[in-house]
């Protein structure tokens, strides 16, 4: 039987499992944590140590088809620079609770389009930032920035506010799949954006490209790699398209016939991984690829890589803080996610309350589990020892846990004293493994497919 067969014989082009970006995932939240719990846990953070501030900024100029991300499109400036004030209101409210001496280990601005924040606003923003907790020595400032929204202005306004690293979001440049995901993008208006970016002495580049798009075959993204590949990203994040309809509506507007099938999504990520490794990128976890003296190819090959709601990162704060709508804080207690409408978001913050609307307070074995998944995730392995001395569990206990997963996928994994693998040809299955230690009920219908 070949290694297709196999796969699909153990359910990977049938099954939809989480990402785990986070463990508990985001749909186990409840409404139990609030507010209370999001300000006691960052009075609880260290004084002096380094923290992770994740701003999230959710308007759009126009809002992408393929997205599934929580998003409000406008026309005008006027809700942005609005929403802008509200988030220097929200940081004031942060300042107060603040321990003393903490700093910024990593900034990012996310969205959305936080590109769309005028320059003036920009600055405004950043000294409030800088006044609330500043950035740390060798901090990270990352921006995710759409090359159809950024002139120079604004990006004078983020290389002097310290934005150092630059994120850009391509998913693909064939015209037509552009048009079918409502992302009108040219290579042109891409390459554009990046000479701007560098020519301010942004050297780190990220990029974001999409396989499983419709009409997508791999001559197509072949094309598409390669273009991207001549703009040299010091890191990319190769995502597999979500394609969630019943969440995200805006995405009714793709034809699901168009889409290519489970093993088709297969042989796309493979294609564009071995045109990123001819080029001399590294993997780093399931969907990433860096240049070998990137901070995320260093962390993998030191057992540093971590996994939080941005995807992998070389970060090793204890605690992201997530500002604006809907974003997601990660203590060592748990987890507390803003109200992701953006009134009611407003609203709290402007009544001098922190909008916290649910969350997750670790408890039993989460911590545990947590880490089991997050160890497969980045280093495709999972070291017994590890696991005994930082959770104190028993050996017995831990080969009690892997045993059923060894049995259930066989020669994808590898059980043995020192703990659980995944070699490369098992690693199509990574999240479905990730899975196996779960204790939370799965809504097969409320995750994305495991290619």
């Amino acid at each position: 039987m070949d290694t297709e067969s196999q796969l699909a014989r153990l359910g990977l082009f049938d099954a939809r499992v989480p990402r785990y970006t986070s463990y508990p995932t985001a749909p186990q939240f409840s409404a139990a944590i609030g507010g209370d719990h999001f300000a006691r846990w960052v009075k609880a953070i260290p004084p002096g140590s380094p923290v992770s501030l994740y701003l999230h900024v959710p308007f759009c100029r126009r809002l992408c088809w393929f997205c599934a991300c929580r998003t409000q499109g406008t026309s005008h400036d006027d809700p942005v620079i609005a929403y802008v004030e509200t988030l220097k209101t929200e940081l004031g409210l942060l300042k107060r609770i603040l321990p003393e001496g903490v700093t910024l280990s990593r900034l990012h601005w996310g969205g959305g389009t936080p590109t769309m924040i005028p320059a003036p606003q920009m600055t405004e923003l950043a000294r409030a930032i800088s006044d609330t907790v500043p950035l740390g020595e060798g901090a990270e400032f990352s921006v995710e920035i759409d090359p159809n929204e950024i002139d120079e202005a604004r990006l004078d306004a983020l290389a002097a506010a310290g934005m150092n690293r630059a994120s850009i979001g391509v998913q693909d440049f064939d015209p037509e799949i552009q048009k079918v995901i409502g992302r009108d993008q040219s290579y042109e208006v891409t390459r554009r954006a990046v000479e701007m970016i560098r020519a301010r002495g942004v050297t780190s580049l990220n990029a974001d490209i999409l396989y499983g798009l419709p009409h997508q075959t791999s001559a197509r993204l072949s094309d598409s790699v390669q273009k991207l590949l001549s703009l040299s990203p010091d890191r990319v994040a190769l995502y597999g398209y979500a394609h969630v309809p019943w969440m995200a509506r805006r995405q009714q507007m793709i034809p699901s016939d168009t889409l290519p099938r489970p093993e088709e999504r297969l042989a796309l990520f493979e294609t564009a991984q071995k045109l990123f490794n001819w080029d001399g990128y590294v993997d780093i976890g399931i969907d990433h690829f860096a240049r070998p003296e990137d901070g995320l190819a260093v962390a993998a090959r030191n057992g540093r890589l971590r996994r939080n709601f941005q995807g992998y990162t070389d970060d090793t704060a204890s605690a992201l803080i997530g500002l604006g709508a809907s974003s997601i804080s990660m203590f060592p207690q748990g987890y507390a996610q803003m109200n992701a409408a953006t009134s009611g978001w407003t609203k709290a913050v402007r009544e001098g309350t922190f909008a916290t609307a649910r969350g997750h307070e670790f408890q039993g074995e989460d911590r545990l589990r947590a880490r089991i998944i997050e160890a497969l995730m980045c280093d495709f392995a999972v070291q017994t020892d590890e696991l005994v001395r930082d959770f104190g569990v028993t050996r017995a206990a831990m080969n009690a846990l892997f045993a059923p997963v060894a049995e259930r996928f066989g020669a994808f994994v590898r059980h043995d004293a020192r703990g659980l693998s995944i070699p490369a040809e098992g690693r199509p299955l990574t999240r479905m493994i990730a899975a196996q230690f779960d204790a939370y009920a799965m809504a097969k219908t409320g995750h994305s497919s495991a290619i």
